[in-house]
């Protein structure tokens, strides 16, 4: 039987078009968030907030009462940032119908845990890890909002359940596909936005398009790298999840990251450029737990190396591309790498 009701945790961008994705898949939707006056635009048709022109449907509603939004959904997606998923699912445990998927949206790794959101989920929620799936692709907002047509891999140990989620997801703007490789399409999700404020800084010093190049193939390099030692599978970075997603994040200026990268390549500070990016940048976040995993693993990530260095370590934009283009190069660092 399919799913007919579904909730959205987070008022955001991505939450509220994730929301009407579903909405034109056929299901009712209810949306949580913290803010009044978000909740109020959304009971409207429009989060003129966050997704100003966007028309929403008649069965996408909102509220504030966290208990009331997943009471009896079938389906929960967890679109709030990575540093409020523990908080929002155990406090919404207890309201969680027996038999809900839950679904999460949001990309990184817990800052101070280092687990991946998907475990952050399973031991906030209480529930089986095969019961929560990711969802991961080409997938800003902005464009999906507008029926610009795309597709996204739902993840999920249960290949069953992933199926019944992208059944429930599908309409004829989102394609999703079906993955068992949840832990590829994390690290996959999360990675992506660390290179893709690096390629942002890049564009933003003036460096051109054989640089852009570059850095999306080493960062797809060390994404893979990084993955394929934790378990997941290679060919998940080849598609949708990986390539896929870190394309599109690493060339459109609807990406949070790319920007908040830009505007720091072109002489802005830390701050001055997290004030002006709208929603949050989890690049910025993620990129010192994903570096820490990566020395634990022994996995080299110079990209991400590169950004946590400026982001977090106070190293100027000049040094960061003189890291990135100039770094020692090992006796066997001369051979080509296919990942």
């Amino acid at each position: 039987m399919g799913m007919t009701h579904a909730a959205v945790l987070g008022t955001g961008a991505w939450g509220t078009t994730f929301a009407q994705v579903l909405a034109d898949a056929g299901m009712t939707v209810r949306m949580w968030g913290r803010n009044d006056s978000v909740v109020d635009f959304i009971n409207s048709h429009e989060n003129s907030t966050y997704l100003p022109g966007i028309h929403l449907s008649d069965t996408v509603s909102a509220t504030t009462d966290l208990g009331e939004a997943v009471h009896g959904a079938e389906l929960v997606a967890v679109a709030v940032p990575v540093s409020a998923v523990r908080t929002t699912v155990a406090a919404a445990a207890p309201d969680l119908a027996d038999g809900a998927a839950l679904l999460s949206l949001a990309k990184g790794l817990e800052l101070e845990t280092r687990r991946t959101v998907h475990d952050v989920i399973r031991e906030a929620s209480g529930r089986p890890s095969e019961s929560i799936a990711v969802l991961s692709g080409p997938n800003l907002s902005r464009e999906i909002a507008e029926h610009n047509p795309t597709a996204t891999v739902v993840a999920c140990e249960d290949a069953e359940l992933a199926t019944r989620i992208a059944i429930a997801c599908h309409n004829p703007y989102f394609r999703p596909y079906v993955s068992t490789d949840v832990i590829g399409c994390e690290i996959a999700g999360a990675t992506k936005n660390v290179i893709a404020v690096a390629i942002g800084a890049a564009e933003g010093m003036g460096l051109g398009t054989n640089t852009r190049a570059t850095l999306i193939t080493r960062g797809l390099a060390e994404m893979t790298r990084l993955g394929t030692t934790l378990g997941a599978q290679s060919e998940t970075f080849a598609g949708l999840a990986g390539i896929g997603d870190l394309v599109a994040t690493c060339s459109s200026k609807l990406s949070r990251n790319y920007s908040l990268g830009l505007r720091m390549g072109r002489g802005a500070s830390l701050d001055e450029a997290l004030h002006l990016s709208p929603g949050v940048a989890e690049g910025a976040r993620s990129a010192v737990p994903i570096l820490q995993v990566a020395r634990e693993h022994g996995v080299d990530m110079p990209i991400t190396e590169a950004v946590v260095r400026v982001v977090h370590e106070g190293a100027t934009i000049d040094e960061m591309g003189e890291m990135l283009l100039s770094r020692p190069q090992k006796m066997d660092g001369w051979r080509i790498e296919l990942l």
